[in-house]
C-alpha cells in the first residue's frame, strides 16, 4: 500500500490538463472501513493537501454523524476521489475529474483495502462509475433507491453548498436517508 501511494503521491498523467498543475489528494489506509468515492478535489483541497476540509466536509460529516477525528482516522474513513486533482473550474462550478484516474489507480487501491465494509458513492460521477447499468435515471432517483444497494454501497448527493437548492427541493434526503446512513455509519465503526 505504501508503494501505491507514492506511486500516486506522484503521478502525473494528465499534468497537461490540470490548471494548478498535479496535487493527488487520497486518504486510505490497508484497514480503511469506510471508503468515500466522491469527484475531485476542490481548490481549498488543493492549496491544503487536506480533503473535505471546508463547508462541504462539514455537512458531509453531519450526514455521517461522524466528528473530524473519526473522519480523518483512515482506520475508519477513507476518501479515493474519482479524479485525485483539482481538474479545474467550470460555468456552473468545477469541472468533472479528470478520467484518467478511475483506469490508472482505482482498482490498485481497492485491491489493497482488504477491510473496506460501506462505499459511500459522493455525486453522480462516482455512482455512475461504480454503479453501472445499476444508476437510476439520474442521481435524484439512484439515492432515493440507496436501500437497493446495501450492505456495500450507499449513494448520496455531494454536500456542497452550491447543491443547497436540491437540498431544499428533496428534503425526503435529510429527513429519511440521512438518518439510514448514521446508523449504517455505526454498524460498521461499532
Amino acid at each position: 500500500m505504501k508503494k501505491l501511494l507514492k506511486e500516486i503521491a506522484q503521478c502525473e498523467i494528465c499534468k497537461a490538463h490540470l490548471p494548478l498543475g498535479p496535487k493527488p489528494i487520497l486518504r486510505v489506509s490497508k484497514n480503511t472501513k469506510i471508503l468515500i468515492i466522491g469527484q475531485a478535489p476542490g481548490t481549498k483541497a488543493h492549496e491544503s493537501g487536506k480533503d473535505f476540509y471546508d463547508a462541504s466536509g462539514k455537512k458531509l460529516r453531519s450526514w455521517l454523524g461522524v466528528d473530524e477525528a473519526t473522519f480523518y482516522n483512515t482506520e475508519y474513513i477513507g476518501v479515493m476521489p474519482m479524479g485525485f486533482c483539482y481538474p479545474g473550474k467550470g460555468k456552473t462550478g468545477d469541472l468533472p475529474p479528470r478520467p484518467e484516474c478511475k483506469p490508472q489507480w482505482h482498482q490498485n487501491i481497492l485491491d489493497e483495502l482488504t477491510a473496506v465494509e460501506l462505499i459511500i458513492l459522493v455525486g453522480q460521477h462516482a455512482q455512475k462509475a461504480y454503479l453501472g447499468k445499476q444508476f437510476q435515471r439520474n442521481l435524484t432517483e439512484t439515492v432515493k433507491n440507496y436501500h437497493t444497494f446495501l450492505p456495500k454501497l450507499f449513494p448520496i448527493p455531494h454536500p456542497s453548498p452550491t447543491n443547497r437548492f436540491w437540498l431544499a427541493k428533496n428534503k425526503w434526503f435529510e429527513n429519511e436517508v440521512v438518518p439510514m446512513l448514521k446508523t449504517r455509519i455505526q454498524e460498521v465503526l461499532k
